[in-house]
Order: C-alpha cells, then structure tokens, then sequence
C-alpha cells in the first residue's frame, strides 16, 4: 500500500485527516501529516518530514499532498521527490484526500490520476 504523507500549513492537515476518520469511520494506517507555521525553516523541517515520509513508506512509495503549490509546505514536498516513488499533489482538499486513501494499492500512477480527478471533481456548484 502506498503511504499518505500530507504536508500543509498549520494544522490544515491534521484537519482533513481527522475529517477523513470520521468519513471512513477509522484512522488509516500509513497516513502522516507536518504542519508548516509561518516560523518555521523550512531547512530545519526536512529531517523531520524525510523521517515522517519514511515511516508511511512500507516498500511501496508514499503519495506527498499539500495545499498550495509554491508555498513553503510545497517547496518542502518538492526536497522529497523521488520519481516513480515519492510523489507530490498540491491543492489537497477533502475529496482528494478520501480517493487518494481508496486508490492507494492500485500503483502509483493510478494514484495520481485518481487523486487529481478526485480533488477536481469534488468542487461542485450546489444549486436549489
């Protein structure tokens, strides 16, 4: 299974992620978040999220989402990067968090492809 490393500002992460427990009635395994607050050096952070990556990485690769690219919490993704096994989406939302946690024992482009469309077709007009 490919882990979920999500690094974002603050505590957006922990958030979604608590919000996905109670949507899928469990904590998933293999599922990490670091929060970035606007103090932080982002240099001082990245033996932290190499360590916080790892841990989510059984072998299989580990899918990094954040929330803005070109922010802080996405440069620090981008250190991470290894093609083909770490991997990074930025604009992390719920919907995107959700199919990321479904599609991930179907490889890493799969959970690309599915976690991009996921985030994407989450934002709908809610009309009467």
């Amino acid at each position: 299974m490919i882990g979920l490393f999500l690094i974002t500002h603050g505590s957006y992460g922990e958030a979604l992620i608590q919000c996905a427990c109670h949507v899928l009635n469990k904590r998933p395994p293999q599922l990490a978040q670091l929060g970035v607050s606007g103090q932080d050096d982002p240099l001082d952070l990245l033996p932290t999220a190499v360590s916080w990556k790892n841990l989510v990485d059984t072998g299989e690769g580990v899918l990094i989402l954040t929330d803005i690219y070109g922010a802080t919490p996405s440069n620090l993704a981008g250190k991470l990067l290894q093609h083909g096994t770490t991997e990074c989406v930025a604009g992390v939302n719920l919907p995107m968090l959700l199919r990321a946690l479904t599609y991930r024992e179907q490889g890493m482009a799969t959970l690309l492809k599915r976690a991009l469309s996921g985030g994407r077709d989450g934002i709908l007009r809610v009309r009467n």
